[in-house]
């Protein structure tokens, strides 16, 4: 496991990076629809803040 992933040029990583920020934003957003104190809310709340923290991983060249 010590492999290391390709870096990504720096336009593909503004573009990953913009797309998991949108995506977590809505996955926040449903789960303020569906309810935040339901098993369902907290799920997509943490689904969504995962994604959207996503691309700090990322090695950006």
């Amino acid at each position: 496991m010590s492999e290391h992933l390709p870096a990504l040029s720096g336009r593909t990583y503004r573009r990953v990076d913009t797309a998991s920020k949108l995506g977590g934003m809505a996955l926040v957003t449903a789960a303020l629809e569906v309810g935040p104190t339901t098993a369902a809310g907290v799920t997509l709340v943490v689904i969504g803040a995962t994604l959207a923290t996503a691309t700090v991983f990322i090695d950006n060249q």
